[in-house]
């Protein structure tokens, strides 16, 4: 059992260290991506949904994680919606705005409008 423990133990920094070497360039339209609330979304990227996670620290009921997703490289006319916690990527535009229970990412949530659909135009 104890030879196991290193095998076991160098596999998993084997497969950290895979993760940790994707970086978001490497992503296709469409991949997503999770990550802490405190970490800045990458440039192409939005937010598509908020949660509260033990794995980002906190101890509050404050949304402190979210889902990202890659838009660059989607061919012009494409429509996805995204959280309004980030401002949309160059070359979309927001054409409509709605409340979206899993893009509440404030302490105090509302029904307020917190989401976009967001249009590719060039």
């Amino acid at each position: 059992m104890s030879r196991l423990r290193p095998a076991v133990l160098a596999l998993g920094a084997a497969a950290a260290a895979l993760t940790l070497s994707m970086t978001t360039a490497q992503a296709a339209p469409g991949d997503t991506v999770t990550m802490c609330g405190s970490s800045l979304t990458p440039s192409g990227y939005v937010d598509v949904q908020w949660w509260n996670s033990a794995g980002c620290g906190s101890g509050t009921f404050t949304p402190n994680s979210k889902k990202i997703m890659q838009l660059t490289g989607y061919p012009v006319g494409t429509v996805v919606n995204a959280c309004a916690s980030t401002w949309p990527p160059a070359g979309w535009v927001q054409v409509s705005e709605f409340y979206s229970s899993g893009c509440t990412y404030s302490a105090v949530p509302s029904f307020g409008k917190n989401s976009w659909q967001l249009k590719r135009v060039s």
